[in-house]
């Protein structure tokens, strides 16, 4: 169970509280539908095929760098309930954060964060904003198609920490249609 605001159970941010989320990197992130209802299309052979939902959630995730211009895109897949990608936060005016800063350890550099003044995530452009608006604008332009279409209202992130774990990712989003009666979130 989570923390009590207001003396009501609220849940604990599933978010990595000692990472500044708008800072330089790479993150894989999952994007579920809600009740994992397949929305997007299915998948046949080992191949995902989009059905008119599928196309605009594709269709939008390419869009994010263009409102977002800090933004570059990895490799993404639109699978029938999930949207799997890397987003890269590459923003000259942010501290660096990815493969090239990294320690010896491996390990990525942590920065406590908080949520009073600057570091308050609604004040500035972070990958939960970004997820924000892709979820939002997915769920009003498809709405306009298929009455009742909805995500999950969380997300996952994985900092990714090194090129290794950068490579390995790209291949798993690469191969997540061949390995669909397998998924997880199947």
């Amino acid at each position: 169970m989570g923390n009590k605001f207001q003396n009501k159970y609220r849940i604990s941010s599933a978010r990595l509280q000692s990472w500044d989320y708008s800072a330089n990197g790479a993150y894989f992130i999952t994007i579920c539908t809600a009740n994992r209802e397949n929305y997007f299309g299915k998948i046949l052979n080992g191949e995902m095929y989009h059905n008119e939902s599928g196309l605009i959630a594709k269709k939008l995730w390419l869009e994010i760098p263009e409102h977002f211009p800090f933004i570059e895109l990895g490799n993404f897949i639109i699978m029938p309930n999930h949207t799997h990608g890397i987003l890269i936060i590459n923003n000259p005016f942010v501290e660096t954060r990815f493969i090239a800063s990294l320690n010896n350890n491996d390990e990525p550099p942590h920065k406590i964060g908080g949520i009073t003044g600057n570091k308050n995530p609604m004040l500035h452009q972070n990958i939960s904003t970004i997820i924000r608006w892709y979820k939002g604008r997915c769920k009003f332009e498809i709405n306009k198609i298929s009455k009742g279409f909805d995500w999950q209202s969380r997300f996952h992130d994985h900092i990714i920490k090194n090129s290794k774990s950068f490579e390995n990712i790209q291949n798993y989003i690469e191969n997540n249609p061949a390995n669909w009666d397998d998924d997880s979130l199947k």
